[in-house]
């Protein structure tokens, strides 16, 4: 059963009329298509038993129905409202419209209104959000492998970004050299903006490269990942430009032994929150418990960040198909920053990791 069959499966046991998708993400989870709308309207309606409609605005018509959508692309012009063009078709397939379905953390307010101006008898009882969630969480055989693909130009970019660091580029341009070396190769979206921190600067877990210049003896992390028919990939390593400190080190090896054995501990039957303390439990044993702020991990598909954390309180079973990141980081001001992540797939026994650059600390010569 296709993705689309699931949610229109879904749609007839809630005794819903319409489910409304609003996410650009998940409109190409469900049909291939892929598009960025800005302020224009892009939406996928499903029905119990009417065929589904994509509608687009007029200028991606075309290119909706070039990727591979069989079902009806509506299309409309920018003077024209949206919201009445889509309640048109809507009343044109079916004549039940009033118990609705939407994306509840997606869609704008401003749109739910529209909306409830063009059906003002209609509820909202379906929050397709919480079904997509638990859809996307076990990956297809045909998903893994485009997300393999994913990691394998990942590490590419690893490759990249350690041969160009240097004392004559900033941050900032090593990241430029990343992008531009995978755009020569074919690659041209990346999954978030890439990160490139060196020094003090590594240790800001949300921050941006900055226009630094590239220090000697300084540990370097890289965040990066690329987008792979649609699946992202997203990895993090961290480097040696030049000799280490000694505490530098001991932080480096402190994270790389919790990544490591949550690594080994990542199974099907392991709580989300057991995995999480599998690391964290290393981390502050060490004695730096107080600078590993943020979960171990997400999930990871069509978007890098999905459904579930791997955190503590969350006591979800772990499953073979579920795809998400393992990440533990070390961030001490004015001393380093140390992220260490892989994402994975749960097989029956184990998992099997989407990138795999080595993760030992590896000194580059400063040049």
């Amino acid at each position: 059963m296709s993705h689309l069959e699931k949610l229109q499966e879904w749609v007839a046991d809630q005794n819903l009329d319409v489910a409304y998708i609003s996410n650009p993400t998940d409109i190409l989870y469900f049909t291939g298509f892929h598009s960025d709308p800005e302020e224009r309207v892009l939406a996928l309606f499903v029905f119990p038993e009417a065929e589904p409609f994509l509608f687009t605005p007029q200028l991606e018509v075309e290119a909706a129905q070039k990727a591979g959508w069989h079902q009806d692309v509506f299309g409309y012009l920018d003077h024209e409202n949206p919201f009445a063009l889509i309640a048109q078709h809507i009343k044109e397939r079916t004549s039940k419209h009033n118990k609705w379905a939407l994306e509840k953390a997606d869609l704008p307010y401003a749109r739910y209104e529209a909306v409830q101006e063009q059906f003002p008898e209609a509820s909202f009882p379906g929050d397709a959000s919480v079904f997509l969630d638990h859809l996307k969480l076990i990956k297809t055989p045909e998903e893994i492998e485009l997300m393999k693909a994913a990691g394998e130009e990942a590490d590419y970019a690893f490759q990249l970004g350690f041969a160009a660091l240097s004392t004559q580029r900033t941050e900032q341009q090593v990241v430029a050299e990343i992008e531009y070396g995978l755009m020569k190769k074919g690659v041209m979206h990346t999954s978030f903006d890439t990160i490139v921190q060196s020094g003090n600067n590594a240790a800001n877990p949300h921050g941006v490269p900055e226009k630094t210049p590239i220090k000697a003896n300084s540990l370097a992390l890289f965040d990066l990942g690329t987008v792979h028919q649609g699946y992202m990939s997203d990895a993090t390593r961290t480097v040696a430009f030049g000799e280490p400190s000694a505490k530098q080190r001991e932080i480096f090896d402190v994270c790389l032994q919790a990544q490591l054995a949550a690594m080994d501990a990542a199974k099907p039957g392991i709580t989300a929150a057991e995995l999480d303390h599998v690391a964290r439990k290393i981390i502050s044993d060490a004695g730096y418990g107080e600078y590993f702020i943020h979960r171990l991990g997400h999930g990871i598909g069509t978007s890098t960040h999905e459904f579930p954390s791997i955190m503590e309180g969350n006591d979800m079973v772990l499953q073979p198909g579920m795809c998400f990141s393992i990440e533990p980081g070390i961030y001490i001001p004015h001393v380093a920053g140390v992220r260490i992540e892989d994402c994975l797939y749960l097989t029956e026994t184990g998992n099997q990791p989407f990138t795999h650059t080595p993760k030992e600390l590896k000194v580059l010569p400063v040049k």
